[in-house]
């Protein structure tokens, strides 16, 4: 308890030792919430007696919910297991795998990410009568707006019934005939429609046009379209998540009540950034009992475009109006002249915060306890590119007076990604390390435009663009001079530059390096246009990146940290490609690049991977969004004037009707005061240096006015001078256009947890491990993989029906008996084998785990189609001798866990996993089953033991469990029916403790930064192979 609670300053102890009731946390930047709301789970567990699996906690990142459990992992001693942290979507998800067919649902419905929406959109495009939204130019040109559209309306708990209910409303309120076509008239709704009032209607205004009415009807036909083609493919999207869970406890209060009862206490961060239909499933959740914390900063809500309410805050406080309040205060990161400034400026806010309603007693003025001072200017330049400057010479300065400064203690904030790209270019004339956070989008990306260029020339070797681009590529080392002659040669002669790439020798190259690497360059194209037809883009990508581009080996003339970042774009537009290539199904180069055009066409240009504090030391230029929740010695908010910041109202491309919105909307203008909030949580980033830059010209004709928020802070805080006199740029020594970035020192990004199998792969080979782990190059799927993962899926799903099905017989939610024959909605077709011990029977039947191998089938990665279905049938095979065989054994495993998580500490370390399966035997000791497809092993080697020794070591020391057997079950043996297929063994404690150093031995290396080649390793990656010289000579 100590630790516990040690080193905590009043309110703090407070808000963490609050022992029951609701409770609002309001957290200031800077206050420490995390240790709060960390400190509060860890002492309801160790002091309050309070089950882990008790308590739910909420967040909105998986980066927050993974720093969350990664601090209450090391406040409890001997780790934990099932702690329900998470963000809201992981929470619903997994609520939904348990229950979905309660609701209607099936099990395997698909969650779809925004490419995965927009493909089924595109691909049913025509069952959507639109006209509005249908410009004949280009049809599919607001999918995306219309789902950002329906995104919100579920986060506003909309339903299409209801939003065609409003709209039927308007439409029979005027004088419009009903519109052929329309899902209006009652069908969508369940037959007759429930019309809204005309005084409904009217609360938008008194008369609204026919033309918008008309254009509310196509927007709320074209929601109910989408929500059925969800339904009739078996997919949800994000939205659905929260709203099916919020279904399922309204429509079936058993299931609600197992969760209220499970979850004594409930914390949610960030509760600002709370929606509609979140709030509502927390409240719902934490009733009757209402132990809720909510930890809320409602300054810092500035994401209102996402959905989020902020007035969730305040109605929090009214209907929970015991809650105790606790305000933190005390600020660990600014300087007091930095919080003053801040704290004044956001009371222009008032009344409509917290603090300065009448309502609520609560004091949020900060106190640093950073007693240095802090530094506080306004720099004020005669252009955008003077201002850029300007900023890059202060970085150095600083950099070079502060000596404990590091690249990563400057931040660069912009309000909008469009204005970035001056500030790049400074940094990089100025030989500044950076990393553009706020860059343009993924496929504007060096690497991916590459990729990009050869899918292109691919398609069409005639589009000469691409052709440059690649003639271009450095790696290649063709000489400047001689693609010139290219391109002209082409030019004179009329011909395609593809046709003179064939025979450059007649545009007059002859210079030996370029031909070799124009010869490398036509045997890549030439070897991928004979596959085009017949492969799938991944593998025409995978095998010019490594096996005929080179692509990779460029990387070796790149410092480590920018190979990095290039290695992580690469990584995430792979990993869309794949999510492009299942959308669409068997597809070719040339329908993945119509779908990326036609995204490009959207205004979506790909999300670049959200990585911002790992990796190298680097200057970051971000937006002031992504900068929530990180702090920086020295912040540089930048375009201070008129129009860029606070940018002009920009509302939705299409609006929630008023009638339909259910926030609670403040008095106001909410624009102002949410990009109030966004400049107050731009000045709270920074520690000791806090640089506020603008220019009186920006390209334009007219000299910009000062930001409103520059005269605002002079209003409310008299010692903030604003400069007026542009200063002057001086020709500096160091703004000379550097060709590439300095080599700077750079850390390797350790992971802070561990797997067993990622271990295993670090000691078989260490490259191998900082390849797939570190540095995460994209690598072609394997058929065993997935062959492997159908199996697991299937014995997992088969033993959590057989679980459900021969528990003791009692009512199960819906209060129907357990062994009735109605089973989950369907009706068990097969009867059941009878027999086994005490008159028992198996209640699942050959037929359904045949049903559930179907179902589970992964259809990746095979040769061909002989090998896959050989191997589709060896399944059914090996899994109808498994079914055989635990018929003839007569008794059924007495099953106490199945894919259980596990977090367990080894000395300082975190080792993360999955047990496939627990049984509980007769004595009370427990047996660790876990399942393999390789081939049978009859005598098992040290080695082969370590996978079940963790999971011994975990079971024993966090689950207190005594463990009798551990037993490894091969799918695949031949013997199955036999029983020889299993092997069995138990840990000694020498063998437990030689694991454990085996286990800190292998972390220790990696965090060495040692990755040696293995030369002895038997089965070395096609990667370490190709990558091996540039490891030897120093390179990764």
């Amino acid at each position: 308890m100590n630790n516990i609670l040690e080193n905590l300053n009043p309110e703090q102890l407070s808000a963490i030792t609050h022992e029951s009731g609701p409770l609002l946390i309001v957290a200031g930047a800077g206050t420490g919430k995390t240790t709060v709301i960390t400190r509060r789970i860890a002492w309801l567990i160790m002091e309050q007696g309070i089950k882990p699996d008790d308590i739910l906690a909420l967040t909105f990142t998986n980066k927050a919910a993974a720093e969350m459990e990664e601090r209450v992992d090391k406040l409890l001693p001997y780790g934990y297991v099932d702690l329900w942290v998470s963000t809201f979507h992981t929470f619903c998800q997994r609520v939904l795998e348990a229950h979905a067919l309660d609701i209607g649902l099936p099990n395997d419905i698909e969650l779809l990410d925004e490419t995965g929406q927009w493909l089924l959109v595109r691909e049913n495009f025509n069952k959507f009568d639109l006209d509005y939204y249908r410009p004949g130019n280009n049809p599919t040109k607001f999918i995306r707006v219309l789902l950002s559209h329906f995104s919100k309306l579920k986060d506003e708990e909309i339903a299409p019934e209801k939003y065609l209910e409003y709209a039927e409303g308007l439409q029979l309120d005027s004088d419009m005939p009903a519109l052929g076509g329309s899902a209006l008239g009652g069908e969508a709704s369940g037959g007759k429609s429930k019309r809204y009032k005309k005084q409904d209607t009217n609360k938008i205004q008194e008369t609204i046009s026919n033309d918008e009415i008309k254009r509310i009807v196509e927007v709320a036909n074209a929601y109910h379209t989408y929500q059925q083609l969800l339904l009739d493919n078996d997919k949800m999207d994000f939205g659905d998540l929260i709203n099916y869970v919020l279904k399922l406890f309204r429509e079936r209060p058993n299931i609600l009540k197992k969760y209220q009862q499970q979850f004594k206490y409930i914390l949610v961060d960030e509760f600002q950034d709370t929606n509609w239909a979140q709030y509502d499933l927390v409240k719902m959740l934490a009733h009757p009992a209402n132990n809720l914390t909510v930890v809320a900063d409602d300054d810092q809500s500035i994401y209102r475009f996402r959905g989020a309410s902020m007035s969730n805050v305040i109605q929090f406080s009214r209907e929970f109006k015991d809650a105790a309040k606790v305000a933190l205060v005390r600020n660990y990161r600014s300087g007091q002249q930095i919080l003053d400034l801040s704290y004044n400026f956001i009371q222009l806010n008032n009344p409509n915060r917290l603090e300065g309603s009448a309502e609520f007693s609560i004091n949020k003025k900060l106190l640093g306890e950073a007693k240095e001072l802090a530094q506080i200017e306004h720099l004020h330049c005669q252009s955008g590119s003077d201002e850029a400057r300007i900023v890059a010479e202060t970085i150095l300065a600083l950099k070079k007076s502060d000596k404990a400064a590091t690249w990563n203690d400057f931040a660069i904030l912009v309000r909008a990604n469009s204005q970035a790209q001056e500030f790049e270019q400074a940094l990089h004339a100025a030989g500044i390390p950076h990393r553009n956070s706020s860059a343009a989008g993924l496929y504007k990306t060096r690497i991916v435009a590459d990729i990009l260029a050869f899918f292109d020339a691919l398609v069409d070797y005639h589009e000469g663009r691409a052709i440059f681009r690649l003639l271009n590529l450095p790696w290649l080392d063709i000489a400047m001079e001689d693609i010139i002659k290219m391109t002209h040669w082409a030019d004179r002669k009329r011909i395609s530059l593809y046709s003179v790439l064939l025979q450059p020798q007649v545009a007059g190259v002859a210079n030996e390096v370029s031909l070799t690497g124009l010869a490398r360059l036509r045997s890549a194209l030439e070897e991928a246009q004979a596959a085009l037809n017949k492969g799938q883009p991944t593998e025409i990508l995978h095998k010019w990146l490594l096996d005929k581009g080179n692509y990779v080996d460029h990387l070796k003339t790149l410092p480590e940290a920018d190979s990095l970042e290039q290695f992580r774009n690469l990584r995430a537009f792979w990993e869309h490609l794949l999510v492009i290539e299942k959308g669409l199904g068997d597809c070719r180069v040339k329908d993945v690049l119509a779908v990326i055009k036609q995204e490009l066409q959207s205004g979506d240009e790909g999300d670049l991977p959200p990585d911002l504090e790992s990796g190298p030391e680097m200057v970051k230029l971000m937006t002031v969004h992504s900068a929530k929740g990180l702090e920086f010695t020295y912040v540089f908010v930048t375009n201070l004037v008129d129009r860029r910041f606070p940018t002009i109202e920009r509302r939705d491309a299409i609006s929630i009707p008023d009638a339909l919105v259910k926030e609670i909307v403040p008095t106001g203008d909410a624009h102002l005061e949410e990009e109030r909030r966004l400049f107050y949580v731009a000045m709270t980033r920074a520690k000791r240096g806090l640089f506020l830059t603008s220019a009186e010209n920006y390209g334009g004709v007219t000299k910009k006015k000062l930001s409103r928020f520059l005269v605002e802070l002079n209003q409310t805080t008299p010692a903030f001078k604003t400069n007026v006199a542009p200063l002057v740029v001086r020709p500096s020594d160091f703004f000379v256009k550097q060709t590439r970035l300095l080599k700077h020192n750079f850390v390797l990004p350790i992971p802070s947890r561990f797997s067993f199998t990622q271990l295993r792969i670090y000691a078989e080979d260490p490259l191998a491990y900082k390849l797939q782990f570190i540095y995460k190059v994209p690598t072609l799927g394997k058929d065993v993989f997935s062959y492997g993962s159908t199996i697991h899926a299937t014995l997992q799903k088969f033993f959590h029906l057989l679980q459900q099905r021969t528990g003791s017989v009692q009512t199960d939610l819906f209060g129907t008996p357990s062994n009735s024959p109605l089973v989950r909605g369907r009706e068990q077709t097969t009867p059941p084998y009878q027999g086994g011990e005490g008159g028992g029977f198996l209640p699942v039947s050959l037929g359904e785990l045949m049903e559930i191998y179907e179902a589970s089938w992964i259809d990746d990665w095979y040769n061909d189609e002989n090998s896959k279905k050989k191997m589709r049938a060896q399944g059914r095979d090996r899994l109808k001798q498994f079914y055989e065989h635990l018929v003839a054994a007569g008794a059924v495993p007495d099953i106490k866990a199945l894919e259980r998580p596990f977090n367990v500490r080894i000395g300082a370390y975190t080792i993360a996993g999955r047990i496939d399966r627990i049984d509980q035997l007769a004595d009370g000791s427990v047996r660790i089953v876990d399942y393999k497809t390789g081939k049978l092993k009859h005598k098992l080697e040290p080695n082969d033991k370590k996978q079940l020794l963790i999971y011994q070591i975990v079971v024993e020391e966090v689950f207190r469990e005594k463990v009798s057997e551990l037993a490894y079950y091969y799918i695949d043996a031949e013997n199955i029916k036999s029983g020889e297929n299993q092997i069995s063994f138990l840990g000694s404690l020498a063998e437990k403790q030689e694991t454990k150093a085996w286990v800190v031995e292998q972390i220790k290396g990696i965090e060495s930064g040692n990755f040696p080649i293995n030369d002895e390793a038997p089965f070395p990656s096609p990667e370490v192979e190709y990558l091996r010289d540039l490891v030897e000579i120093g390179v990764l």
